[in-house]
This record gives structure tokens, C-alpha cells and sequence, in this order.
């Protein structure tokens, strides 16, 4: 299958949005510590953010790589192909980036980055770019995008309960 649109790996530019698509920016505190930053790379990197957050996935990898085909399933019926496009796994940033694929209900990017600052705080940035590829991605315009944003504040929070027992010891 191939991408749906032009601009692959364009998340990696904070800021980018290709002109027609809606843009995405959410970022939520994790939490603090080392030992946060270790347990939340860790489940985005292997898909178990997202499984917390009870969507289906189902990839050709247990972990988060270029050219990993992963299969999002919504409320248990709408698929949504899509391939992850880059990652970065370095000392304080790690993450990992997909593209939609034909079939998607969407069409863009949209990047998961757990980052620790310079003062021990443990963030995760959710960056996309989109816009509806199906017709009823489409119809639902602005109700679409505000179910996105929700879906990008929520596995914030999941990440932050995933990572909660290691910040109490």
C-alpha cells in the first residue's frame, strides 16, 4: 500500500502543516524522573500507549520502527492502515512517527515523542497533520477534528496513568 499524501516525515518539522490540512499540537506532563521518561518511551514504543488507550493494533513489529505497517482499529470497526514513517531514540527524546495508508479514513501523519527537559519534567507532544480521507471523515468537518484533539489530550493522560506507579516509589 502507499502513503495518501505528499509530505512523508513532515512531523519531524515542529510547526509543519502541509497547506490542506488541519494541524494537531497537544502536550501533556508525564510526569518526572528518569525512570518516568524510561517507562513512558517504553510504552509508546511499543504500542502499549496506545493499547491502554483500547484501541485495537495489530503491526508487523512488537516495537515501533521504520516501515512498520500498523492496523488501528476504532470501536472495534473502523481500520485505519497506516506506516510509521520515522523514529528518534535518543538520550532524553524518544518517539516515533505514522502515515496514513489507502483504506485510512484520514489522510496525514501524526507523531507520539516522549521528551525529558532539562529539569527532569517527562512530556509527551501528540503532532499531526490531517485532513478526511473517507466521506464521513469529511462530513464531520470540525466535529472530526475536535474528536482527534480529544483522542490526543486522552492518551496523555493514559500515558501518565501507565507511568503513575513508577513515580510513586
Amino acid at each position: 500500500m502507499s502513503f495518501t499524501y505528499d509530505d512523508v516525515g513532515a512531523t519531524r518539522e515542529h510547526g509543519f502543516c502541509p497547506p490542506g490540512f488541519h494541524p494537531l499540537h497537544v502536550r501533556t506532563r508525564i510526569g518526572e524522573g528518569e525512570e518516568v521518561f524510561r517507562r513512558a518511551a517504553e510504552a509508546v514504543m511499543t504500542w502499549e500507549m496506545h493499547r491502554a488507550m483500547g484501541v485495537g493494533i495489530d503491526a508487523s513489529s512488537d516495537r515501533a520502527a521504520p516501515d512498520v505497517d500498523v492496523t488501528v482499529t476504532l470501536a472495534g470497526v473502523i481500520k485505519a492502515p497506516c506506516r510509521v514513517v520515522w523514529t528518534v531514540e535518543e538520550h532524553r527524546r524518544i518517539g516515533w512517527a505514522y502515515g496514513t495508508l489507502s483504506g485510512h479514513p484520514e489522510c496525514g501523519e501524526e507523531a507520539f515523542v516522549v521528551e525529558r527537559t532539562g529539569d527532569g519534567t517527562v512530556w509527551l507532544t501528540v503532532r499531526a497533520f490531517s485532513r478526511g480521507a473517507k466521506w464521513y471523515a469529511r462530513a464531520g468537518g470540525a466535529a472530526t477534528r475536535g474528536l482527534q484533539h480529544a483522542y490526543a489530550r486522552r492518551i496523555g493522560v493514559v500515558l501518565r496513568r501507565l507511568c503513575a506507579p513508577v513515580q510513586e516509589i
